[in-house]
């Protein structure tokens, strides 16, 4: 009876097994043994842990407060908050109820805390404004939800490692978990209850998916677990986790889907504006678009344009998918037009204009220098020529005078010093360095001293600058 081929004998299915197992999770396992002392032991929020906590608080707030990118993340390296979470998702995947609840208590405790530190900081901090750090976490949407998710996946793979890497920082900066709290508590603080709720909703999202992809994990390395008595209550164990993760990401989906909407439409409405009101007599100086009330508003200067010609842009929004929105156009004379604005944008216009025309001037003075040197050059190049036949290779042109460190003349350092101080506090009174007329050429015989300085006279008279220099050799 012939053999049936074995998977072994196939180089087909030996490079396939071979590449699922370049995917093994199990190869570089830790120990169950370790992988659970290491995660109950991370849940504890004993000791020094709530002290770390609070210094983290207070310099992730302060760099919300500042709007440092780099202090925040010093924050969420130092931040103890991922023990707990994980230690819910491995308490769920090995159906330990008590290592769940003694989890879930720690978190909130810790919550309690960060909340607590960062209400009272930026209560008593000077620096009340909302900046762009602080401003990212209130509006989560589903891509902070799949953040969440691939960040916990990473996360609980690297704990189950034997050799650990930098994977638990890198997932701690990834997910954010600290910056939400602290801007919880600036809403808190503020009596901002849009920003308390959008920013502790950011940190739910985070909590819920990394725990959830912990749980996954967990399933799939399969660790040993206790088993429920009752399979019905396993299933509705099973459930009510499912439900939670779902209900969590719901509201996600909906923000993220007005945070696109409203992205799309203040593309379309600035285009619009762009293609609409490009008339050679009248200009746009402001433009504001509030895609809540699909309302575009614009603001013009120089010639009015006619009621009939603002009406006709306005048959023009449906076809350029900006059905339902409001156009409303302010021009010169209009009693309800901003004159700041107005002001503002009429300043900005003529300010780049001047620095386009200071621009061109100055590259037309270039030309012009330019021009004439090599005019001049060629007609004293002819005269030295006269002068002195035996110089050859003759160039003639414009260098650059550097000062020397320390000066000549045997000034004091004091009076150097004191002039480099003036330097510093006023650079916009310094002169600017003059260009220096520079002649380079070559001598069949050597000359004398007398020659040289007549030469050199000679070019100084010609170019009218004292500063002129001449190299022959």
């Amino acid at each position: 009876m012939p053999k049936t081929p074995s998977s072994s004998s196939n180089p087909a299915a030996r490079s396939w097994h071979g590449f699922l197992n370049r995917f093994s999770l199990l190869d570089d396992k830790a120990d169950d043994t370790m992988i659970d002392e290491s995660l109950r032991a991370g849940v504890e929020l004993r000791g020094a842990t709530p002290w770390i906590l609070m210094f983290a608080i207070f310099v992730a707030s302060i760099g919300l407060n500042v709007n440092s990118t780099a202090v925040i993340i010093g924050a969420m390296l130092i931040s103890p908050l991922m023990g707990p979470i994980m230690g819910i998702g491995y308490g769920i995947g090995i159906y330990d109820f008590t290592l769940i609840r003694k989890s879930v208590g720690n978190l909130l405790i810790a919550t309690l805390i960060s909340l607590l530190t960062s209400t009272v900081y930026f209560a008593l901090s000077p620096l009340t404004e909302a900046h762009s750090e602080l401003l990212a976490r209130t509006s989560p949407t589903i891509w902070d939800v799949l953040i969440a998710l691939f960040g916990g996946f990473a996360g609980i793979i690297g704990v189950t490692r034997k050799e650990k890497t930098n994977v638990i920082p890198g997932v701690a900066i990834a997910t954010a978990l600290m910056p939400p709290l602290c801007t919880a508590g600036y809403g808190l603080a503020n009596g901002n209850w849009a920003y308390f709720l959008g920013a502790f909703y950011l940190f739910s999202i985070n909590c819920v998916y990394i725990a959830a992809a912990a749980v996954l994990v967990i399933g799939l390395l399969n660790p040993p677990h206790k088993q429920f008595v009752d399979p019905v209550m396993e299933t509705r164990v099973k459930r009510v986790l499912f439900l939670v993760v779902v209900l969590t990401g719901l509201p996600s989906l909906y923000l993220a889907y007005r945070l696109v909407g409203n992205e799309v439409f203040h593309n379309k409405a600035s285009q619009f504006v762009r293609q609409e009101f490009n008339f050679p007599k009248s200009h746009v100086v402001e433009i504001g678009i509030t895609p809540k009330n699909k309302h575009v508003e614009v603001t013009l200067i120089g010639d009015r344009l006619s009621a009939r010609t603002i009406d006709t842009i306005r048959t023009h929004l449906p076809a350029t998918g900006l059905k339902g929105a409001i156009l409303t156009v302010h021009q010169a004379g209009d009693d309800n037009i901003d004159i700041n604005t107005l002001r503002d944008g009429i300043v900005k216009e003529l300010s780049g204009n001047e620095l386009a025309l200071a621009s061109r001037d100055q590259q037309i003075a270039d030309l012009r220098r330019k021009v004439t040197w090599s005019a001049q050059s060629a007609q004293l190049t002819a005269e030295l020529t006269a002068q002195y036949p035996d110089l050859t290779d003759i160039l003639i042109g414009e260098g650059v005078g550097a000062a020397p460190p320390e000066e000549a003349n045997g000034e004091s350092a004091d009076s150097a010093a004191a002039a480099s101080t003036q330097t510093e506090t006023a650079p916009e009174t310094a002169p600017e360095t003059a260009p220096v007329p520079i002649l380079v050429a070559h001598s069949a015989k050597r000359l004398s001293r007398q020659d040289m300085a007549r030469i050199e006279d000679w070019f100084r008279v010609r170019t009218q600058s004292k500063a002129a220099r001449i190299a022959i050799d």
